[in-house]
């Protein structure tokens, strides 16, 4: 059923799953550029997506990172909605206030994210040889993963992080021939864009 080809884009079929985890995908990081904590009740339905979306490819790299991905989502469905005094916002007490990184921890954040890529990618392309871009898959996988962290902790900085992974990304399909996923990814751009001016908004208002 989850491998049913919908339709096809240059001679790409597009699966059931890929459109079920794209719309769900989309829909989570709306919600979260629009401060809602919704969105992580989407975001477990995404992962679970992605597991079957890995699974069916045989990404089993990307498989075993889901776990990770959905104790990041735990852990930002807690903090958005259980703030300590000081970080509580300013319109809503029970909400989460938008923050920053310190210039320390945007470093400390870039260099961690550059050493986890470069040895996961060594050791991707240890074992599985036949990846055309093993280094590129596991920066974007590890920004992926920071960004996510970023949103959890509600720091402006992960659309940044967003920004960047997007266009990678678009980079990274077109470079293999996919056609469906660069539309996605331009959809999920577009969101970062407007979700950075939007949270930067909130962040000036202590909300």
């Amino acid at each position: 059923m989850i491998d049913t080809v919908i339709f096809e884009l240059s001679g790409h079929p597009v699966l059931l799953i890929d459109l079920i985890s794209s719309l769900l995908g989309l829909t989570c990081v709306v919600l979260a550029g629009r401060n809602s904590k919704y969105n992580f009740w989407v975001g477990y339905l995404y992962t679970a997506a992605l597991f079957f979306l890995f699974w069916n490819r045989n990404l089993y790299a990307s498989l075993l990172l889901q776990p990770v991905s959905l104790a990041i989502n735990v852990l930002g469905h807690y903090r958005w909605t259980h703030p300590k005094p000081e970080d509580q916002s300013a319109q809503d007490s029970r909400k989460l206030k938008v923050s920053r990184l310190s210039p320390v921890w945007a470093v400390i954040c870039v260099a961690a994210t550059l050493a986890v890529a470069g040895l996961w990618g060594w050791t991707l392309n240890t074992l599985f040889p036949s990846d055309p871009h093993p280094y590129l898959d596991c920066l974007v996988t590890a920004l992926i993963l920071l960004a996510q962290l970023l949103s959890s902790l509600k720091k402006w900085e992960c659309w940044i992080v967003w920004l960047v992974v997007n266009i990678t990304q678009i980079l990274l399909h077109l470079s293999v021939g996919n056609v469906f996923m660069p539309i996605v990814c331009g959809l999920y751009l577009i969101n970062g864009i407007w979700s950075l001016w939007t949270w930067m908004k909130l962040y000036k208002k202590h909300a």
